[in-house]
């Protein structure tokens, strides 16, 4: 699905690139609990906030390391669409550096490792 939010997006190589490179990156991802058991990057790569605590919290569900409005951040989801949701209400808040990894999870198992998982 197309990004509905107009958010910025970083493609799924692009984002590997940074994270196997180590650069100072976090990668925030927004699915629920129960989809994180169906497909998976390295636990050292992600920030797991799951929207339905965003929605409850709103900022204040936001972890100590993604608090930073100038942190390097990729929102990241299933398929694209929650992350371009997330991205967009960050900047809104006044992060600066947000992007959504475009096709999110799916998108990273069929072009970079399908050992992550596919749902």
């Amino acid at each position: 699905m197309a990004n509905p939010y107009n958010a910025p997006e970083i493609s799924v190589q692009e984002a590997a690139q940074k994270l196997k490179s180590g650069e100072d990156v976090i990668l925030m991802d927004v699915r629920e609990p129960h989809e994180l058991l169906r497909a998976k990057l390295p636990d050292e790569w992600v920030t797991s906030v799951p929207l339905s605590r965003l929605a409850r919290e709103l900022l204040d569900g936001l972890p100590e390391n993604v608090r930073q409005k100038d942190a390097k951040i990729i929102v990241m989801c299933h398929t694209g669409v929650r992350s371009a949701q997330v991205t967009a209400w960050l900047r809104q808040q006044g992060w600066t550096d947000v992007w959504s990894l475009a096709g999110g999870i799916d998108a990273w198992a069929r072009h970079i490792d399908p050992k992550v998982g596919f749902y």
